[in-house]
């Protein structure tokens, strides 16, 4: 009977160590006791920026999946470009009239409703403040969608020497922070964070693989120091994607899907993401990235150079998603068709042939209209 009654105790008494054990914060359990500044956080450049049918499967878009789909993917950091268009705060790709992803305030439910749905997650939102929003501005969209109580807000305005475990930041309820770029005061709304006075950036125009740098670059008082950024205590991003050239001839980037596999992977291959990232952290001194910014996350995949960082070998609760691009085609008359068979036909030029000059206005459509040139999506 002693023997039974033991076993009858077994579940109270491992109940709390097994919980403790498989409770996972960002995927792991091996991360909640890390801080926020210590573990690397994947990010989606433009996370907003859909190449799918709804789209048109436009050249511009720079992720295969919507935002709550990174999320259950892995990824820990979202980003936009916020534009002002009648009157209205939208995640626009470079003009609203090229890529419109809707209002901020409804992207912003949607990141809401995931941290509603995911209780041990820690999610990061980088906002490029492309119209110059102020802080009131932004902190309306942002109480538009219920997501306010969610912000982190440090102690004070610029880096800190260490920033809270993410099991901390899980208990307080506080899972969510928000960098802008750039941003004035924010007196008006505490918890939207200035990027540059938190982060700093390496290069992110980068067209070939044999250029990514480990070099700072932005803010402009730590640029090509790397010591000085370090000692500034502010997170490094690693920005780690590629645009293409095939549309120079306009003066027109945009992202490079077609040598993403490789700039997204572990290993193998010039210019690959797990090898920059082993270089980066040893040229910083053994500081891994903070957070690693990358185009079509799913391919590679880049969660993988991601976890090698982080220790990570068993995650728990990530969705799988294919590594492979997943566009849906689409035949309706779009600009991201415009842009298509603008590709098509400047591929052809490099090819030796000789379009005429009917075919280019044919194909260009009204381009020049749209951007004046000088473009990077």
């Amino acid at each position: 009977m002693r023997a039974f009654g033991f076993l009858a105790l077994l579940p109270a008494v491992l109940g709390n160590p097994l919980n403790a054990r498989t409770t996972a914060c960002n995927n792991s359990p091996d991360l909640c006791s890390k801080s926020y500044g210590e573990i690397t956080h994947l990010g989606a450049h433009d996370s907003a920026f859909v190449r799918d049918s709804n789209s048109g499967v436009s050249l511009a878009g720079d992720q295969y999946y919507d935002t709550p789909t990174q999320l259950d993917a892995g990824v820990r950091l979202v980003s936009a470009q916020v534009h002002k268009s009648n009157s209205e705060w939208r995640l626009c790709h470079s003009k609203c009239d090229l890529m419109d992803a809707g209002t901020l305030s409804d992207w912003l439910k949607d990141v809401k409703k995931w941290l509603d749905d995911n209780p041990n997650d820690v999610v990061t939102i980088l906002l490029v403040n492309s119209d110059g929003a102020s802080a009131s501005d932004l902190d309306a969209q942002f109480k538009k969608a219920d997501i306010v109580d969610y912000a982190y807000k440090p102690t004070s305005n610029s880096a800190p020497k260490s920033w809270p475990t993410l099991q901390s930041m899980i208990d307080d309820k506080k899972r969510l922070v928000v960098f802008v770029a750039s941003l004035g005061s924010n007196t008006d709304a505490p918890y939207l964070l200035d990027e540059f006075s938190f982060v700093w950036e390496n290069p992110y125009d980068v067209t070939s693989p044999t250029k990514f740098s480990c070099d700072p670059q932005r803010p402009k008082e730590v640029s090509g120091q790397a010591s000085t950024a370090l000692a500034s205590n502010r997170l490094p991003l690693m920005n780690h994607f590629l645009y293409s050239t095939d549309l120079s001839m306009f003066d027109v980037e945009f992202p490079n899907a077609s040598y993403v596999a490789t700039t997204n992977a572990a290993s193998g291959g010039t210019g690959n993401l797990g090898s920059t990232a082993t270089k980066c952290k040893k040229e910083w001194g053994g500081r891994q990235p903070t957070f690693i910014l990358v185009d079509f996350f799913n391919r590679g995949p880049a969660i993988e150079t991601v976890d090698n960082l982080n220790n990570v070998s068993n995650p728990i609760g990530r969705k799988s998603l294919s590594t492979s691009d997943t566009p849906q085609s689409s035949s309706g008359s779009t600009t991201g068709n415009v842009f298509k068979d603008l590709l098509d036909l400047a591929n052809s030029a490099k090819g030796g042939a000789s379009p005429s000059m009917g075919n280019w206005i044919w194909v260009g459509g009204n381009w020049g209209s749209l951007f004046g040139g000088g473009v990077s999506f």
